[in-house]
This record gives structure tokens, C-alpha cells and sequence, in this order.
């Protein structure tokens, strides 16, 4: 049986980066990899101007809430990608780390905030195919 990955967002407040990529991992892989989100300082709500460019795609997280980082959910994943939180996320070896430098969404506007949701959404997409089919990206042409 194969084991489903699981990955984990973390940046500072949990109410932005962290809840887009999240949402768009768990829409794009479908149920394929289990997906968390945390930050290392909780936020009380999601920013609404992310709540709502995330909705003009069809994605809704009224029902999320940023969460606490905790050593459990880091050493239940298989990657941890980062966002801004720099030495507040704990590092386990064995652990699959990315680093993924973005806008934090804290203060704009919907329309500042798409290109970044648009941006982690090409991220994810890549992600996925690097998880789910590693030797996508290594064949030769031809070989299919």
C-alpha cells in the first residue's frame, strides 16, 4: 500500500501564506497528500482579503483558523515548507525542509494579494508532481 505524503505549511501568523498554500495543495492533490498548516505565532483570525481571493477561485476558508505550531505536526510530516518564520520553526532531521520566499499577504489588498496566491498556486502545482510522480521531470524524450 502506498503511503500518502504529508506536508506541512509554516509561517509567523498562520493567517495567510501557510492557509493559501494549504487550501491549494489539499484542492490540487486530491486527497493524494495530506496537508497541514501552522504558524509560530498564531494569528486570532485568517486575514479577510485572504479569505477572499482565495474565494474568487473557489476556495473557501471560512472554517479555517490559524493554529499552533507544534513538534508533533513537524514530526508527522515528510516535507515542511517555510515561510517567513525563520528560526521559530523546529528542524528534525530526516525532515525534507523547503524554503519558499513570498510576500507576506499582512496589510494588502485583494489585488496585491493575487499575484502571491498565484505564485503559491504554481509552487503547489510543482510540488505535487515532484511528490507524486518524482521521475516526471527525469525522463529523456522519447522514453514514453
Amino acid at each position: 500500500m502506498e503511503t500518502v505524503p504529508e506536508v506541512l505549511f509554516v509561517c509567523v501568523h498562520n493567517a495567510g501564506r501557510s492557509q493559501m498554500a494549504a487550501a491549494l495543495l489539499d484542492h490540487r492533490a486530491a486527497g493524494r497528500v495530506r496537508v497541514r498548516s501552522a504558524g509560530s505565532a498564531p494569528a486570532d483570525t485568517i486575514n479577510p482579503a485572504v479569505r477572499e481571493v482565495m474565494a474568487e477561485i473557489g476556495l473557501d476558508l471560512s472554517k479555517e483558523f490559524p493554529k499552533p505550531l507544534t513538534d508533533d505536526a513537524v514530526r508527522a510530516a515528510d516535507v515542511v515548507i517555510t515561510m517567513g518564520c525563520g528560526d521559530a520553526c523546529p528542524v528534525y532531521p530526516g525532515k525534507r525542509y523547503l524554503d519558499w520566499e513570498l510576500t507576506d499577504p499582512a496589510g494588502r489588498t485583494p489585488a496585491e494579494i493575487r499575484p502571491i496566491r498565484d505564485d503559491i498556486d504554481a509552487r503547489v502545482r510543482a510540488l505535487i508532481a515532484d511528490l507524486l510522480d518524482p521521475a516526471a521531470g527525469t525522463t529523456s524524450p522519447g522514453s514514453r
